[in-house]
């Protein structure tokens, strides 16, 4: 049994199912369109609002260096991903690397949790625009009845309608192409980097160099906390983070470090890129590299724009404008946020739409998902029936509380890919690599190092709930996948072959 829940699908079976015309996806993005898919999907509100609540919590004017360090560590993830996305160029990201490299059963595990990371993240997402655009709407004196406004604070009824609005809206685009989807997070990308820039230049002359002092703030004590709220590691170990000084940086990184979560995403376009060879390691590292440089321009100019102890929690970016005597740059932040993560949402839709076809391709999901459209070369099943359900559970759930399940998805999809290519490495050292992660294998088990540190700072109840979902994913890989499985059935059939054959199969 355990051979079966370990058997690897070889790269050349993997490449070769992509060519089949009805499992097909159009070959038409470049380097630039995965680039810009990257810094669309990972500028959110994290560089609007993280930045200075970090800064106040955690590190103070440090801050810069916890996002430098938040970068390094998925920089070390981004490397391992380049490789595995330019040598197995098919969709599916991580669960694809891992079918290829640990088996059936892990490459199961990992498709089941990305299925569930890309589902809340474009859910959350969803319902931050919607705020977003109904404090907008209210600015203006347009106001969305309370029974439309989403769950948060509903008396009875309570449905987001912007927020489903604009999933199906997003899933309506990426049906009709990943091409068109490209060119509308072009322009809104653009959109968003200028406000971005704008917002950073025109702080910059409101800056304060006393304000940076300290630089890094005297180490505070964390006081320990309890139950399931309280950090994995701390209940293992005893361990509390600490506030401020150098520690504090560290623990600073563990919470910005979410705000770079998507440049993974790009790994899911790899079959419907026309060099993934070249242009996969170029989106992965070119956008990871953008957002780190933004992100660390932004905490240095809120951070010198207002003392760390003043800034707010909410909104600290808008409010240290206010503080500055310009209050209207609260609005244009706000504009630059709602436009922001329309383009977050929809590629975090097209990734979950991407595993989920993979693995409907390779028959451990119903096969029915796993045909393209015949004129749009798109998977427009999972997409319907993926956004569909989304919408739904954008406009009747409050996902505050679940948003964490996200992020602790995207550490064990970082700690999979690593563990991945160091196996495949060993095990088909003659594929043809135009991307090699250096400094085998050190840099790959520094990554799951760095990965799983961070996994532990996270909350206790966070685990659990995401132990239930792998439990149910557990369950259903038995009962249907295993035994749908088209490797298995390959398997089968060549066994089969091999003993109608005169003398066992010997030739």
């Amino acid at each position: 049994m355990s051979s079966t829940l370990f058997r690897t699908k070889n790269v050349e079976q993997s490449i070769l199912d992509t060519e089949e015309s009805d499992h097909a996806l159009k070959k038409s993005l470049s380097a630039l369109d995965l680039t810009v898919f990257g810094v669309g999907v990972i500028i959110g509100t994290g560089i609007f609002v993280l930045t200075g609540t970090v800064a106040k919590n955690n590190a103070g004017p440090a801050v810069a260096l916890a996002f430098v360090v938040a970068g390094v560590v998925c920089a070390l993830a981004a490397l391992c991903y380049a490789e595995f996305a330019s040598t197995v160029p098919v969709a599916g990201s991580a669960y694809t690397f891992s079918y290829a490299s640990l088996g059936e059963l892990p490459a199961w595990i990992i498709g089941w949790d990305l299925v569930l990371e890309f589902a809340l993240g474009t859910a959350v997402v969803a319902v931050g625009w919607s705020g977003y655009i109904a404090s907008l709407l209210d600015n203006v004196g347009w106001h969305l009845p309370a029974s439309l406004s989403g769950r948060e604070g509903a008396d009875g009824f309570g449905f987001d309608i912007l927020a489903a609005a604009l999933v199906l809206l997003l899933t309506a685009v990426l049906v009709v192409g990943t091409k068109l989807s490209a060119r509308v997070t072009a322009v809104v990308v653009a959109v968003k980097v200028t406000v971005v820039l704008t917002v950073v230049v025109a702080g910059a002359f409101f800056v304060t160099g006393d304000n940076y002092h300290p630089f890094i703030p005297k180490a505070q004590e964390v006081p320990a906390g309890e139950g399931l709220k309280s950090p994995l590691i701390q209940l293992m170990f005893g361990w509390a983070p600490a506030n401020f000084g150098v520690m504090g940086i560290f623990t600073a990184a563990s919470v910005v470090f979410f705000a770079f979560i998507g440049f993974d995403v790009v790994a899911t376009a790899a079959e419907e890129t026309r060099n993934p060879q070249r242009d996969m390691p170029r989106g992965i590292l070119g956008s990871l590299f953008i957002c780190t440089v933004l992100y660390v321009a932004v905490s240095i100019v809120v951070t010198g724009m207002e003392h760390y102890t003043k800034l707010s929690v909410d909104a600290p970016l808008a409010d240290a404008f206010k503080a500055t005597g310009h209050p209207w740059f609260a609005g244009f932040i706000s504009f630059g946020a709602a436009v922001g993560l329309t383009t977050v949402c929809m590629i975090l839709l097209l990734g979950q739409t991407r595993v989920f076809f993979a693995m409907s391709r390779d028959g451990l999901l119903p096969t029915f998902f796993s045909h393209v459209h015949p004129r749009f070369r798109t998977p427009h099943r999972p997409t319907i029936l993926l956004g569909v359900i989304i919408a739904i559970l954008a406009g009747f759930t409050s996902l505050s509380e679940l948003a964490e399940l996200v992020n602790i998805g995207t550490l064990f999809a970082f700690v999979v890919v690593a563990i991945g290519v160091i196996i495949l490495r060993r095990t088909r050292p003659d594929l043809p690599r135009s991307f090699r992660t250096p400094w085998m294998p050190f840099l790959p088990v520094l990554s799951v190092c760095a990965s799983l540190w961070l996994m532990l700072n996270l909350p206790a109840e966070t685990w659990l709930r995401f132990g239930i979902w792998m439990v149910i994913g557990f369950a259903v890989y038995f009962f249907y996948g295993r035994g749908h499985s088209l490797l298995g059935r390959r398997e089968a059939a060549t066994a089969g072959e091999a003993a109608k054959r005169p003398n066992g199969g010997a030739r």
